[in-house]
C-alpha cells in the first residue's frame, strides 16, 4: 500500500526539519561521536569550527606509506595483491574492494574480499584464479577470496571466479555475503561470454555451496553496489552506481511464505518477489527527481516504491525503463548498512549530471515510516588538494559503540575513513 500524501505530512510535522550545513569540515560535526570532529558555530550566517581534539589524535605518517594512524595504533597486512598467495599457489587477485567479517571454526575470524576487476582477464596481471567448480564465466576476471585469520596463521581460497567489477555488497544475517556487480555487460560486450550485473551469494563457511555460482537474477541485472537485508520483513535494498542517467535505490520483496536462510536466494525463480524503485515526495507532497536536492540536514521524504518494468534488463538498462516523473535518482548510490532498524544510505557526490551539487550525503530509510531522511550533507570540497576537507563518502558501516564509520573514495587528499556519532544527528 503507498504511503499517502497526507499521512506523510502529518508525520513530517513531528519529525522537524533540520539544519543547514555548508563545507564538509562542517558537516561531520552534525553526524557521530566523532572521533575527528569538530564543534561548529554558526555567527552572523558563517561557519566557524573550533577543533578541540575530541579522538584518538593526530595521524602519524607510516614510513611505509600504507596506512597513517594515530600514535599507540598499528596494523598488519594479511593479504597483498601479487605478493601474498592463494592456498593453490596463485598469486593474491588485485583491487580490493567491498569486504565483511564472519566468525570461523576455533576462533579464526573469515573475510570475504571482493575484487573489483572489470572486463576480460588479459586486462589485469593478477585476476581472481578460475578455480574449478567456483567459476560462473571463463572469461571475466573479478570474484571473491575468503580469507581465514587465526592467530598467527592466514590462509586465502578463492570463494568465486568468473564474476565482474565486484565492487560492494553486503553481509546477511544467515552469515554469507552477498557480492555485487557494479556493471552492465551482457554476453559478447568486453569479451564476456555471460551477462553481467548480477548479485551472488558466496558462504565463506562452506565451500561446498559456492560451486557452480548462480546470479540471483530476482534481484535485477544493473550496475550493482551495495546491498542490505532487513531481518524482520525480509526486504533487500540494493544501489545502483550509475549515471546517463544517474541510479536508482531498489527494494526487493520476497513472495509470500518465502523463507531466507543459506542458499535460499540461489533457488529462487528469475523473477520471484516484486523489484521496486524508490520515488520520493516531500512535505507538501511534492515530487522530488533527485536526492541532491536536498541541502538541509533532517529534510525527511515519504517513499513509494515503483515496479519495475523488465528487471533483467533485457533491452534497455533497468534504470531507463522509467520516464521522468516516476521515480527518484542520485547519483552515485554506493554504501548501505542495516542499523537502528533501517538502512543507512550513501550518495557519494553530485556533479554536473545532477540538479544540485555536493561532495556526500547520508541518508537514513525507516522501512516502518517509509521515510528517507538526510543525516550527514558534505558540501562541496573548495580545496581537494589541501588535507582535511572530506568528500566522497563510499562504503559505510554502523559502530557497535554508536556511530556510522564512513571510508572516502573522492577527490581529495585520499583515502580517509571517519566517524559520525549517531546522537548528533538529527
Amino acid at each position: 500500500m503507498s504511503l499517502t500524501r497526507r499521512d506523510f505530512a502529518r508525520q513530517s510535522a513531528l519529525t522537524g526539519a533540520g539544519i543547514a550545513l555548508a563545507g564538509s569540515v562542517g558537516a561531520l560535526a552534525t553526524a557521530p561521536n566523532a572521533l575527528a570532529s569538530t564543534d561548529t558555530e554558526t555567527t552572523d550566517g558563517h561557519e566557524e569550527q573550533r577543533h578541540h581534539g575530541v579522538g584518538y589524535g593526530p595521524l602519524v605518517p607510516d614510513p611505509n606509506g600504507i596506512l597513517a594512524l594515530p600514535a599507540g595504533f598499528s596494523y598488519s597486512v594479511i593479504t597483498y595483491s601479487g605478493r601474498t598467495k592463494l592456498e593453490s599457489g596463485e598469486f593474491t587477485p588485485s583491487n580490493h574492494d567491498g569486504t565483511s567479517t564472519f566468525s570461523g571454526p576455533r576462533g579464526a575470524t573469515l573475510l570475504v574480499n571482493n575484487h573489483e576487476l572489470k572486463g576480460p582477464r588479459s586486462r589485469w596481471k593478477y585476476p581472481v584464479p578460475l578455480t574449478e567448480g567456483l567459476v560462473y564465466d571463463p572469461a571475466a576476471s573479478g570474484g571473491c577470496t575468503v580469507v581465514e585469520v587465526r592467530h598467527d596463521h592466514v590462509a586465502e581460497w578463492v570463494g568465486i571466479a568468473g564474476t565482474s567489477t565486484n565492487c560492494a555488497g553486503g553481509n546477511t544475517p544467515w552469515g554469507t555475503w552477498l557480492t555485487c556487480e557494479e556493471t552492465e555487460d551482457k554476453a559478447g560486450q568486453n569479451g564476456m561470454t555471460k551477462d553481467h550485473g548480477y548479485v551472488f551469494e558466496v558462504d565463506p563457511a562452506d565451500r561446498r555451496a559456492n560451486r557452480d555460482p548462480k546470479p540471483v537474477k530476482a534481484l535485477g541485472r544493473y550496475a550493482h553496489e551495495a546491498a542490505v537485508v532487513d531481518p524482520k520483513r525480509g526486504h533487500l535494498y540494493l544501489t545502483e552506481d550509475a549515471s546517463g542517467p544517474n541510479g536508482l535505490l531498489y527494494r526487493w520483496t520476497p513472495p509470500e511464505g518465502f523463507e531466507h536462510g543459506r542458499g535460499k536466494l540461489r533457488a529462487l525463480a528469475d523473477d520471484a518477489g516484486r523489484l521496486q524503485a524508490f520515488k520520493c515526495f516531500d512535505s507538501g507532497g511534492r515530487f522530488v527527481d533527485d536526492l541532491s536536492r536536498a541541502t538541509n540536514i533532517g529534510t525527511v521524504y515519504g517513499v513509494d516504491w515503483i515496479d519495475v518494468p523488465d528487471r533483467d534488463a533485457k533491452t534497455v538498462p533497468v534504470r531507463k525503463q522509467f520516464a521522468d516523473g516516476e521515480i527518484t535518482r542520485a547519483r552515485k548510490l554506493e554504501g548501505m548498512w542495516w542499523g537502528d532498524g533501517g538502512t543507512y544510505i550513501v550518495s557519494s557526490y553530485a556533479r554536473e549530471e545532477s540538479p544540485v551539487q555536493h561532495d556526500g550525503q547520508v541518508w537514513f530509510y525507516d522501512p516502518k515510516r517509509r521515510t528517507l531522511t538526510l543525516k550527514v550533507l558534505l558540501g562541496v570540497n573548495p580545496d581537494p588538494a589541501e588535507d582535511g576537507n572530506f568528500d566522497g563518502p563510499d562504503n559505510i558501516t554502523v559502530s557497535p559503540y554508536g556511530g556510522l564509520v564512513i571510508a572516502e573514495d573522492g577527490e581529495g587528499v585520499q583515502p580517509h575513513v571517519f566517524s559520525c556519532g549517531r546522537d548528533l544527528m538529527p
